[in-house]
């Protein structure tokens, strides 16, 4: 009986790329394990106080929004509660939590809906609670190129999501101009860079545009002492974590831990790599990786084909394995970029730049 590589490899079908290329990948496998084998105890996770969650029992992201009154005078405000009343609803005067989400991508939101629907986020997307003086502030990066569709779900789930924890937010969308071959790391840094112009956030969330959070007891902040992954269960993985390391997708960290691990790399063009970069790193930085609960983490992904520009990036495993030589010099403290305009939008700032000629990849 042939085995599966014999049926792979024949005169007509050489394999010995299809070799190299395997064993290379459990080469570079092995010694990034290796590398990291000390670092690593047991994978830690925040508690999650809501207890079982039923996912077959959702509710409107939108709930007691028009609850949100403005106070008559920001001076008099009291402080917004840690836990939020507008996370519970009271029914024939008993009085449940809500949690879990109906989301839905059948319909593609106009902006001018999702702003009627938010009519107290200001210029920039910018929300402050109108009713309480808020307790966190928390600032989201979304990079992006050509994903607009995608950009509007976000805007649409996101804003009540985040009025209804009565955070002080703004919403970032660091877009990318032309079409050389995409860069999301590097945009968050643009994204880390030119939002902490604007105020002293407490928390970063680096946030990819086509995922949408299915609970919202997923608090958007940040935990004090080490960075969170927080989309530990997203629906592509069938809600588990696809493997120890993984750090994509939607993550949360303070200025300073962010600062600390010299924030993400400027060198990975195109898909794959990045995420793997900045779990060395956090772990290098002598940090460890705490995840949101996985009954918490839920995220759906709004389906999409691989972008045109944003392919592969072959070098991506050769890169991983040299994060101990590389990471204190290829960060925050090595960024350069054109910044070719800064927008006060109605549901976000948008932040266009320029990185000119990629290299190749």
């Amino acid at each position: 009986m042939r085995t599966a590589m014999t049926r792979l490899c024949s005169p007509s079908r050489p394999c010995s790329l299809l070799v190299l290329a395997l064993l290379q990948l459990a080469f570079v496998l092995f010694l990034y394990r290796r590398s990291l084998s000390n670092s690593f105890t047991s994978l830690l996770y925040e508690d999650d106080h809501g207890g079982h969650w039923d996912y077959t029992k959702t509710h409107d992201v939108y709930t007691n929004l028009s609850l949100i009154t403005p106070g008559p005078d920001r001076e008099t405000l009291v402080q917004c509660p840690a836990q939020s009343p507008l996370l519970e609803y009271t029914f024939l005067l008993s009085t449940f939590t809500v949690g879990p989400l109906t989301i839905s991508f059948q319909k593609i939101p106009i902006m001018s809906k999702i702003e009627r629907k938010n009519p107290y986020v200001k210029s920039g997307g910018r929300y402050t609670p109108p009713h309480c003086k808020a307790w966190y502030k928390t600032a989201i990066l979304v990079p992006h190129r050509n994903r607009e569709p995608h950009l509007r779900q976000l805007l649409y789930y996101l804003h009540p999501f985040l009025q209804r924890q009565q955070l002080q937010y703004a919403i970032y969308v660091i877009h990318q101009t032309g079409n050389r071959t995409f860069n999301r790391a590097k945009l968050l840094n643009v994204g880390v860079r030119e939002a902490l112009k604007d105020e002293d956030w407490d928390c970063l969330f680096l946030h990819d545009v086509d995922l949408i959070p299915e609970n919202d007891h997923n608090l958007y902040v940040c935990n004090k002492r080490y960075p969170k992954h927080v989309s530990s269960a997203m629906n592509k993985f069938k809600y588990r974590l696809p493997y120890r390391m993984y750090f994509g997708g939607v993550s949360a960290l303070t200025p300073d831990q962010y600062m600390r691990i010299n924030g993400f790399p400027n060198t990975y063009w195109g898909w794959g790599g990045e995420d793997d970069d900045i779990s060395a790193r956090i772990y290098f930085a002598g940090m460890k990786i705490i995840r949101t609960p996985l009954s918490l983490g839920h995220y759906k992904m709004i389906t999409h084909s691989m972008d045109v520009g944003n392919e592969k990036n072959e070098k991506r495993f050769d890169m991983v394995v040299k994060v101990s030589k590389s990471w204190r010099s290829d960060g925050m403290n090595s960024i350069n970029y054109s910044l070719l305009k800064r927008e006060e939008l109605p549901l976000y700032t948008n932040i266009t730049v320029d990185f000119g000629n990629s290299p190749s990849v």
